[in-house]
């Protein structure tokens, strides 16, 4: 009798015992999924960021802030080297430690970790001790965990997360770590077309107008505020004529000349461009085409009986020169989020095939 007590009760043991493993088991796989999910949905705040119309450099500090809010990190830094220099793209460590913060990739301790593309962690053991690459930092950092960052395997910077207590990444999942670093680099590498844009802008000498990049990077965040906008490409067809007749000088002024009427007659909310040699590009942001085909015309007009004259050649010779620059148009509508580098380029080629002496207002 005691013994079959005995046994029922090991029974009894041996299926709780099997029934706390089914259920360990099962937490731990809907702690895995519920982590996984959060990854998803920060995977997913990175690309609702990187879809926004801001900066790229507005985007990685808007990044490594949700970093730090969705894993609770105390200090999170991203240095990125821009083929001069490194850069601390984001952070909110005190600016103080920033020139330290941007030349760790020159710290012996980090260097193997560097050309091994392996995270490197380190943490103090006492009160008073100071981790190796801090030189007047005390008590700011007292563990560190340091990720390089490449981009098909090219090393492009680091990323770099601190904590003011010992040991604090001692259990931290180095698996989910390596997601987010993952991410990171996704983010770096989509806006670094962005990025490029935006740095190559360049200030026409003659004009005072933006080059042709200020269009898809600065301004379209400017465009894209609207649904639809019109897109209007204008050539001063005759350009060429008044360079090989009356020389460039003349030629300056009749480019200089347009520019400024054009700048003078439109609102400043509009973008307006040097795109390439005779070529300028309006953008009229949040406008119907129909809507701007009156002032085109009447500007056009206004333009076309301009006489633009050679004061430097005028005193010197008695025959007076004097030119009438001719513009021809091509105008289209431009739809948020599509490709306005595409639109442009094809305005840009009709322009460039049209009859010398075409004058009317073309829709494309």
């Amino acid at each position: 009798m005691v013994l079959a007590v005995i046994i029922i009760l090991i029974i009894i043991i041996i299926a709780l015992i099997v029934y706390n493993l089914l259920i360990h088991k099962r937490l731990q796989a809907s702690n895995n999924m519920g982590e996984q999910v959060r990854n998803l949905n920060i995977v997913q705040e990175f690309m609702n960021i990187v879809g926004e119309e801001i900066s790229a450099d507005e985007k990685i500090q808007k990044i490594n802030e949700t970093l730090i809010r969705k894993y609770n990190i105390k200090y999170s830094t991203i240095v990125v080297f821009d083929g001069a220099e490194y850069i601390i793209k984001a952070s909110n460590v005190d600016q103080k430690h920033w020139e330290s913060l941007k030349n760790l990739h020159k710290e012996e301790i980090f260097k193997e970790s560097v050309t091994s593309a392996i995270p490197k962690y380190v943490t103090t053991e006492r009160d008073n001790e100071i981790l190796p690459y801090q030189k007047q930092e005390f008590g700011r950092a007292k563990s560190a965990m340091f990720f390089p960052l490449y981009i098909d395997n090219i090393y492009i910077g680091y990323w770099i997360i601190e904590s003011g207590e010992k040991h604090a990444f001692d259990t931290l999942d180095t698996t989910i770590l390596e997601v987010v670093k993952q991410n990171i680099i996704s983010v770096l590498k989509t806006i670094n077309y962005q990025n490029t844009l935006e740095s190559i802008v360049r200030i026409d000498q003659f004009t005072g107008l933006n080059s042709a990049e200020y269009i898809y990077g600065i301004g379209k965040r400017t465009i894209d505020k609207y649904t639809t906008s019109t897109v209007c490409m204008f050539r001063i067809t005759n350009l060429e004529e008044i360079n090989e007749k009356f020389g460039r000088n003349i030629g300056n002024e009749t480019v200089i000349k347009v520019s400024n009427i054009i700048k003078a007659n439109i609102s400043s909310e509009y973008i307006f461009v040097r795109y390439m040699g005779p070529k300028f590009v309006i953008i009229f942001s949040g406008v119907e085409t129909d809507s701007v085909s009156k002032f085109l015309n009447d500007i056009k007009q206004y333009v076309e009986e301009t006489k633009i004259v050679d004061n430097e050649k005028n005193k010197k010779s008695k025959n007076k020169i004097q030119v009438t620059p001719k513009l021809n148009f091509a105008i289209s509508t431009y739809y948020k989020e599509t490709g306005i580098e595409k639109l442009t380029k094809k305005l840009e080629e009709y322009l460039d095939n049209a009859p010398k002496d075409e004058s009317a207002l073309n829709y494309i």
